[in-house]
């Protein structure tokens, strides 16, 4: 094929992709006004609204492995169809949850939604980390993000608009006030919990156009386990025989679940921590887009500087340092001060800021932990999105001592996880045998 027409093809493959993770943006970050929405319509606890995260990101770690294998069987853009139709499923099925205000029905349409994304994201990060040189992959995954991030930016806004009216700070104090009756508070509730039924019909339908679109696309199949090769003499991989005679992989795959925990947890709580300021929720719907955007920065800045003045190497290490000061900071500062309009304690606006350094992080773990996988590339890379199950796991870590204890006590579990990828980012990363040598 001549030079011109790969590049063509190139562009498009990575236009397409980019429109894959602006969707997976648009889907995910709309839990941040989920939560802090079921927690008042569904009547819940500050730990069982974070259900709704579980359940739509244990659906990763139950799935990447089924989804790997069913991406080796029916191929990259079949398997991309079948990933947005189940997506597509999870958001009909709030329309009959929403209808008898049943919050078990809505986590299972969240684990549909999130069994799909599983199958869009075991199909789509090998993709975009191998389409190019290993060296830059960090840049292109710095492009997906920004598609994603800027979705995570507008849907909680768009959502808001849709499904929040003017007067709704009058609405939630009564409702949690313990003045109504029951059945006065039950036809309030279920008037509010039935304003997301039109929102996620359309976005059913959406996803269905778009699975169907992609599918006779011309993005074309690749060959991971070719694609991704090394020279296996060189690097003693000739003697591999599954994924987890790679260290660096199955260290990485941790990486990425304490660092998509930390993600989620900075995004995903911000709303209840803002109410918890005085600030209602219909001011507060902004603060995810804040730290979304402080994510956007971040990735710009790794697609101008990597790898021409910076390693992804380099570049993870610097970021999961900053995350740690960031963390301390959420934890520790304690005094007021006004920002975009918003006075509050400077943590929250520390929280917000965690989503620069959070940008590159995912960047750099990937290729550093898929690299030179060959044939174990499909099944290192659903290991790699069964750690997304810390988007899951970790917020309801958070929920619990936020419950017991206190809002801001929850952001401890922020230190650890930043601990480790510090490890991952200067020693973990290098390690290629479990074996010391003396």
């Amino acid at each position: 094929m001549p030079n011109s027409c790969k590049q063509k093809q190139y562009f498009i493959s990575l236009t397409i992709l980019a429109g894959m993770f602006f969707i997976f943006g648009f889907v995910s970050w709309v839990n941040s006004i989920l939560i802090p929405y079921f927690r008042i319509a569904c009547e819940l606890t500050h730990f069982e609204s974070y259900f709704v995260a579980f359940a739509f990101y244990i659906a990763y770690f139950v799935m990447a492995i089924p989804s790997g294998i069913l991406l080796k069987k029916v191929g990259f853009k079949r398997g991309i169809m079948y990933g947005f139709m189940l997506t597509a499923l999870g958001a009909f099925l709030f329309v009959p949850a929403a209808l008898v205000r049943q919050f078990e029905i809505f986590l299972i349409g969240l684990f549909s939604i999130g069994t799909g994304l599983a199958i869009l994201q075991t199909a789509a990060n090998p993709y975009v980390t191998i389409i190019g040189p290993i060296e830059s992959a960090a840049r292109r995954i710095s492009i997906m993000g920004i598609c994603n991030k800027f979705a995570g930016i507008i849907s909680p806004l768009i959502f808001a608009a849709l499904i929040l009216k003017a007067d709704d700070s009058e609405l939630f104090s009564l409702i949690e006030s313990g003045t109504l009756d029951a059945i006065t508070k039950s036809a309030m509730l279920d008037e509010l919990i039935q304003r997301v039924i039109v929102p996620y019909a359309i976005l059913g339908g959406l996803l269905v156009l778009a699975g169907i679109g992609i599918r006779y696309s011309i993005l074309p199949e690749i060959n991971t386990d070719e694609q991704n090769a090394t020279d296996e003499k060189e690097n003693g991989h000739n003697s591999k025989k599954s994924i987890f005679d790679f260290p660096y992989l199955i260290l990485g795959a941790l990486a990425i679940f304490f660092h998509v925990g930390t993600q989620v947890i900075a995004i995903d709580t911000i709303i209840n921590y803002a109410n918890s300021m005085g600030i209602d929720l219909l001011e507060a719907k902004v603060f995810p887009s804040y730290t979304l955007a402080c994510t956007m920065i971040g990735y710009i800045l790794g697609i101008l500087i990597i790898p021409k003045y910076v390693s992804q190497t380099k570049a993870l290490i610097i970021c999961t340092v900053l995350g740690l000061l960031l963390s301390f900071g959420v934890v520790f500062a304690d005094f007021n001060v006004t920002l975009f309009g918003h006075q509050a304690n400077i943590s929250i606006f520390l929280l917000c800021a965690l989503g620069f350094p959070n940008a590159l992080i995912y960047a750099g773990i990937w290729p550093l932990s898929i690299h030179g996988l060959g044939k174990f590339t499909k099944t290192g890379s659903s290991l790699l999105i069964m750690g997304l199950c810390g988007n899951a796991i970790l917020p309801l870590i958070y929920g619990y001592f936020a419950e017991v204890y206190d809002l801001r006590i929850g952001y401890w579990i922020l230190i650890p996880c930043f601990l480790y990828l510090i490890f991952f980012a200067t020693k973990g990363h290098k390690i290629n045998s479990w074996k010391r040598n003396y």
